[in-house]
């Protein structure tokens, strides 16, 4: 059975435990959400089979709409405790910051590593933190407010990591680690500085574009509403597109993010790495705005550092191709998940209502 918890009340790792020595299965759900949403996820969670060994139902960020309902196994997320360890350098005497709210799974796994002797779990920055573990925006938070002096490293996920913050963290003596992972994969790849090679115990290939992996880590599958994995024996995708070069991986995004834009086929990601490289420019979101007869117009999201002025469309257009250049601009905050994600399906809500500023041209 699934045992719906609220991430917001008191004493939550010791629920948690009691709910698995129950045999049950914790689903962490937020208070803030609205209440028919939680009541779908509830609902959901409660009727579901579980397969056999189930411990742990998390839930994915919903970057791309709806949240899903994942379910694993003790060992899935077990296995890969003691290379997280070291990536943060903590262990049972130590403190883990967890900034982003218990109903991500980021959180919960770290609340899960806290129950079979990782770092002690703590739900914000304190001066007493040893480690981070949370998203690029969490670790941004910290050094703009000045990062703890007992704090020694960072597992960073959830979004991209604007190079200049990691040499932000680094000059405060912090060593930071970035990941590429899904709730479906768990950990899939990590970065040290030098690009992202795969996350230790993990195999990685490339399908016709597609990254498939193999590793210990993967979920047993869905409560509910299925979602985009698939499966080929002991290999497993959600359908990320990427790219294997030197042994680093290139992310290309979800297949299902792509725009179709007239005749071509644009990956958002590669749009927004061009527009992070512009100074002044602190990140950015790419997505599609429904137009007939061209299908849809490239839009971007801007947020930029302070009051930045840069001629974000010229040197847009220095680096990418006539169909990669965004038709619409706009600036302003960009709407992320709960575990810091950039939320599309939102941002072209926001745009489409008309909450969002145009960049002025």
């Amino acid at each position: 059975m699934i045992i719906p918890v609220n991430g917001e009340e008191p004493g939550l790792p010791e629920r948690l435990q009691q709910i698995r020595d129950a045999g049950d299965v914790p689903l962490v759900v937020d208070a803030r959400w609205p209440e028919a949403h939680r009541s779908a996820v509830v609902a959901a969670a409660t009727a579901a089979e579980l397969p056999h060994g189930t411990a742990w139902a998390t839930l994915t960020s919903g970057s791309s709409g709806a949240p899903r309902i994942v379910l694993r196994s003790a060992e899935s997320w077990a296995d890969s405790f003691a290379a997280v360890s070291e990536f943060l350098d903590a262990g049972p005497g130590d403190n883990v910051a967890l900034p982003a709210p218990p109903a991500s799974s980021l959180t919960l796994f770290s609340l899960a590593h806290s129950l079979s002797g990782g770092p002690r779990p703590m739900p914000r920055v304190t001066p007493d933190a040893d480690a981070l573990h949370g998203t690029p925006q969490s670790l941004r938070a910290v050094l703009d407010a000045g990062a703890p002096p007992r704090l020694r490293a960072a597992l960073i996920g959830g979004s991209h990591l604007d190079p200049a913050l990691r040499q932000r963290a680094e000059a405060a003596g912090i060593r930071v680690t970035a990941y590429y992972g899904a709730a479906e994969l768990s950990f899939v790849a990590c970065d040290e500085g030098d690009g992202l090679r795969p996350f230790p115990g993990v195999d990685l290939q490339i399908r016709h574009g597609d990254l498939w992996v193999r590793s210990a880590f993967i979920a047993s599958g869905y409560a509910g509403a299925p979602g985009p994995l698939r499966r080929d024996g002991e290999w497993a995708t959600v359908g990320d597109r990427a790219e294997l070069i030197d042994g680093r991986l290139r992310l290309l995004g979800r297949a299902d993010d792509a725009i179709l834009s007239a005749s071509a086929t644009i990956v958002p990601e590669e749009v927004e790495a061009v527009l992070r490289s512009i100074p002044g420019v602190r990140d950015a979101i790419v997505f599609g705005l429904p137009r007939e007869p061209v299908g849809a117009l490239v839009s971007a999201l801007l947020e930029f550092d302070g009051d930045a002025s840069v001629d974000v469309r010229q040197l847009a257009a220095a680096q990418l191709a006539p169909a990669h250049r965004p038709r619409r601009w706009f600036a302003g905050e960009i709407p992320r998940t709960a575990s810091g994600k950039p939320a599309r399906a939102e941002a072209v809500r926001l745009v489409l209502a008309g909450e969002m500023q145009s960049l002025a041209a």
